[in-house]
């Protein structure tokens, strides 16, 4: 996969698609494997947590060239996930609040 190709997802707002496909998936393994499955950033504050997630550290939106780059990914946890991207939280939050129903007596 190229950057051309992530690009164009990127413009087409089709983000989504890059993570289905078998470089990201490929890519995303190995970087959990180097970092021995451990959230580096529990890790660097003397914690453990097995990590899930592989971030980019530079979003792919904003730089599509760095989006398979080893220095630009590392492995985290879910909540260490979360805090690196507030911005999806406050979306979360308000689509649950959308979806909540007044309290009946």
């Amino acid at each position: 996969m190229d950057v051309k190709e992530i690009a164009g997802l990127i413009h087409a707002g089709r983000t989504i698609l890059f993570y289905k496909r078998r470089a990201w998936k490929k890519k995303r393994r190995q970087i959990l494997r180097r970092d021995n499955y451990e959230c580096q950033t529990c890790k660097q504050a003397g914690k453990y947590s097995p990590a899930s997630c592989v971030h980019h550290i530079a979003h792919v939106e904003d730089r599509p060239d760095l989006a398979l780059d080893d220095s630009n990914l590392v492995s985290l946890c879910g909540p260490c996930h979360n805090a690196a991207h507030p911005e999806k939280l406050k979306r979360i939050e308000v689509e649950r609040r959308e979806h909540i129903t007044p309290e009946r007596w």
